[in-house]
């Protein structure tokens, strides 16, 4: 046994109380079955060498000091109790003596106090879950007129047990209530809750030393940036896999939040972005392996176990039960069969169309090319393979055949785009401005470097006009791009403004600096070392870029993006760096943003796109549901009825025949709304460009 388990079953150092002396815990029983969890040795080590790293490389050369511990403090309560449905007043009163105490714990103390609150926490949520049980002895009576309050992150602490029961017979009735929605049985809804909830405390049960300390050492990244991270041996592992590509799944980012298991992101190149039905923010409620096989309710399961039930064979189909994003807790659930695959580099890449476009009884070619990352071959190339893949060159390619077919004008398209190699973003630029500065970047010592376009000597590979269309989710290095097009006046950004993601981090790995004692290895360290910075000194973090037309969008931006994270590092400015721009935009936008404006008013699409954004902001702001059954599912009813009068209104419009249910809708059939209002800016753009070229003489009405 190590000195610190020896010290952690002998007593309570940091906190000194002895767990069982602790006058707030009620269930003796739940106590006892718990395991004891305590710091080991090779925790503290950790402690101390990350303590090092920040110090001496984060971005902001962080002090470890009482300011940190705070916010340390107020994350890692949220990481376990966020929305505030397990631990008790006087828990969270108690815990406050380690508030200014968790930088001097990190840097050198026994860590024995943060694992002690976790084990008063874990036993709240056993209180918690078996109380739960309890409620499912016997059905609900759903005709009573109640209420769940489903978000209670911004509530204050409830002072008894008793408070907390209320709030969860509630919260049990609203899970019943919403398996009871799906036409189940109450011997259904019972079996499959029960699972749940044993669930819960099963999976409690497996939590380990690690699991607690890097829960901890998450918390004190996070309050450093939202994107420094520690991975504890097993994550690390579990990255390097991932990285690797050597697994089969279906191409998506996830993690946890509250019960749910969410997606992150969509990898570019995997199942899911090939079939395009799973959506960032989408959460997962089963899993099932095959579209005939049983669902398995993945509800509160821990993320890597639901990682390994999606995972398995290549091409096998996994169906995933799902609530679509900025859905209501007990929303009607959505099944998405994709078949397993690896991540492949030729299904990343860029690839081209032509849309045609009527205007003024003329139609003209646009081409579009979608960017779903920032990509290059690095094997290849170090291999000396002249002919590797990457962004550049596969755009640069598709231009030559967009220009050969004989467009009018451009869309390139970084929607959902969530950066890549800064290499590409530099490269990718210099086919649009002739040579000069792209990027600044500025180090944690001040130093600030310039990144230039890497070919100064080659030909503009395109000139002719152009529109840049991004998202909330175009983040780092689609961000550079946008932002020089813009600074360079060659051309037009719309949509959305951007994630604002305008770090750089370096990724360490500790078992590098500290020699591993035995098989367990020490994890490793994601630290912001730095920030980007356009050409005109702007920074590209926390504001994004700003569209020069903003087109509606689906995704909320007080929702997504790095300015609604708390620990964001801020916007600012250095120097401007010196560049060559080209002359102004700024009356061309104004005469493109009022002929946008004057069509999508009439725009039977964009209408419906603004409704459907309306009403699920309106739905999204609800913080409570009902818990009467016909009250339910009359809404429910409702909500769909809406969608179906908005659909057959917006095909009314568009002189096509209504459909009778939503099932009837084509997956193809529905038009990317913002792609079309992107070709129409860009159609503009050329139409303004072949007017002021035409020779006065030859705009007359000849004799």
């Amino acid at each position: 046994m190590t000195k610190s388990g020896i010290r952690r079953i002998n007593g309570f150092a940091g906190l000194g109380l002895a767990l069982l002396a602790w006058p707030a815990l009620s269930n003796t029983t739940a106590v006892d079955q718990q395991s004891f969890l305590y710091p080991e040795e090779r925790h503290e080590t950790i402690g101390e060498i990350v303590t090092q790293f920040v110090q001496k490389s984060h971005y902001n050369r962080v002090a470890v000091d009482d300011d940190l511990s705070s916010k340390v403090y107020d994350l890692f309560i949220e990481s376990l109790d966020r929305n505030r449905m397990y631990l008790l007043k006087g828990d969270v009163e108690y815990f406050e003596s380690l508030r200014y105490e968790l930088d001097d714990i990190v840097k050198s103390k026994p860590m024995d106090p943060i694992f002690e609150v976790f084990q008063i926490y874990q036993t709240r949520v056993r209180e918690r879950l078996t109380y739960a049980l309890t409620q499912l002895e016997s059905e609900p009576d759903f005709s009573l007129d109640e209420s769940y309050q489903f978000d209670r992150s911004e509530e204050p602490w409830v002072e008894s047990s008793a408070e907390l029961d209320e709030i969860w017979r509630k919260r049990v009735k609203n899970d019943a209530l919403a398996l009871e929605l799906e036409e189940e049985p109450w011997e259904k809804t019972q079996e499959v809750l029960t699972k749940r909830y044993n669930g819960y405390l099963r999976r409690l049960n497996q939590v380990n030393n690690d699991d607690v300390f890097e829960r901890f050492m998450n918390s004190f990244a996070h309050a450093l940036d939202p994107h420094s991270s520690y991975m504890g041996p097993r994550n690390s592992e579990e990255y390097r896999i991932q990285m690797s590509l050597s697994y089969f799944g279906i191409g998506a980012s996830l993690q946890t939040e509250d019960d749910y298991v969410k997606i992150a992101g969509i990898i570019p190149g995997g199942p899911a972005a090939a079939d395009g039905s799973l959506k960032p923010e989408d959460r997962i409620t089963g899993v099932a392996q095959g579209v005939d096989s049983e669902v398995v309710d993945v509800i509160g399961w821990r993320l890597d176990d639901v990682v390994d039930l999606i995972r398995g064979p290549a091409d096998t189909v996994v169906r995933l039960e799902i609530i679509p994003a900025n859905s209501l807790p007990g929303s009607p659930k959505k099944f998405i069969d994709l078949t397993r695959g690896q991540v492949k580099l030729e299904e990343q890449a860029a690839k081209s169309e032509i849309i045609k476009s009527q205007r003024d009884g003329r139609e003209w070619s646009i081409g579009v090319i979608d960017v779903p990352s920032f990509y290059r071959d690095y094997r290849a190339l170090s291999n000396g393979d002249k002919d590797y893949t990457s962004t550049t060159k596969d755009v640069k390619r598709l231009i030559g055949e967009l220009e050969e077919e004989g467009i009018d004008g451009l869309v390139l398209d970084l929607r959902g785009n969530g950066g890549g190699h800064l290499t590409e973003a530099t490269a990718l630029s210099g086919l649009f401005i002739d040579n000069g500065p792209v990027v600044q970047l500025r180090n944690s010592s001040g130093r600030i470097s310039r990144l230039d376009d890497p070919d100064p000597v080659a030909r503009v590979a395109y000139n002719g006009p152009l529109v840049v269309l991004v998202d909330r989710y175009s983040a780092s290095a689609s961000e550079i791009f946008a932002a020089a097009i813009q600074d360079y006046a060659r051309g037009v950004i719309v949509g959305q403004q951007t994630f604002g993601k305008g770090t750089v981090q370096n990724l360490y790995s500790l078992d590098q600096y500290i020699r591993p004692d035995g098989d367990e290895g020490y994890g490793q360290l994601t630290l912001t070392i730095g920030k980007y910075y356009r050409v005109t000194g702007e920074s590209t973090q926390h504001r994004g870029v700003d569209p020069d037309i903003i087109l509606p969008s689906h995704i909320n931006a007080e929702l997504v993006g790095e300015s609604v994270r708390e620990s964001a590092l801020p916007w600012d400015t250095v120097q401007t760096t010196r560049f060559r721009s080209g002359v102004p935009l700024t009356e061309t936008i104004e005469s493109l943003t009022s002929a946008y404006a004057e069509r999508a008013e009439g725009d039977p699409n964009v209408r419906y796109q603004l409704d459907v954004i309306e009403a699920t902001r309106e739905m999204t702001s609800q913080k409570s549901l009902s818990l009467n059954k016909a009250v339910r599912r009359a809404e429910r009813e409702n909500e769909l009825q809406s969608r179906l009068d908005r659909e057959n209104e917006r095909r009314a419009a568009l002189d096509l025949e209504p459909i009778a249910s939503l099932d009837d809708i084509e997956e193809d059939e529905f038009p990317d709304i913002s792609l079309e209002q992107a070709t129409g800016i860009v159609t503009d753009l050329a139409t303004m460009r072949e007017i002021a070229s035409t020779p006065p003489q030859a705009a007359q009405v000849q004799p």
